[in-house]
């Protein structure tokens, strides 16, 4: 495992599969239930969060999973960033932040030069993190890539 961070809050990289990741993607769903009325369908599956086609991450506040996050290779320098999450009782500590900038340096290190996401309307905390750290709007992609823009947003950002 590869872990960084501090003693209070460390990001450790794990399979797909590790039970706190689905735990956290599991929550991570009920939100999208909550907002949009159905789960996130695109399917994912473990290889492609396993180096060097991408990675899995989850935060751990003491020995608590508090967040997580994702990213998996697009193409040869394109990541696309998946499952960023917090557990709302650790929301606004600076955790996605920290998360966000985990799964930036990863794909950097991976020999991403790009990052790129999609997210919807209903998660204006995560747009407004996003294009906080420097997120623009990209053009329509992957799964998502033909719905209409009013309910998907797209955002990228270059590395170097």
């Amino acid at each position: 495992m590869n872990t960084v961070g501090t003693s209070s809050f460390q990001i450790v990289r794990v399979p797909y599969d590790h039970r706190d990741a689905q735990m956290l993607i599991e929550k991570l769903q009920a939100v999208y239930v909550e907002r949009y009325g159905g789960r996130d369908d695109d399917e994912l599956a473990p290889e492609m969060f396993e180096p060097p086609a991408g990675s899995f991450f989850v935060g751990y506040a003491g020995d608590l999973p508090a967040a997580s996050g994702a990213w998996r290779r697009t193409d040869g320098s394109k990541a696309e960033l998946k499952r960023l999450y917090v557990v709302p009782e650790w929301n606004r500590r600076g955790l996605a932040r920290q998360m966000l900038a985990r799964l930036e340096g990863s794909a950097l290190d991976a020999g991403c030069d790009q990052v790129i996401l999609s997210t919807g309307p209903r998660q204006p905390e995560a747009i407004a993190l996003y294009r906080s750290a420097g997120y623009t709007d990209v053009g329509p992609f992957g799964y998502y890539g033909d719905h209409a823009t009013e309910l998907v947003t797209f955002l990228g950002k270059n590395l170097n």
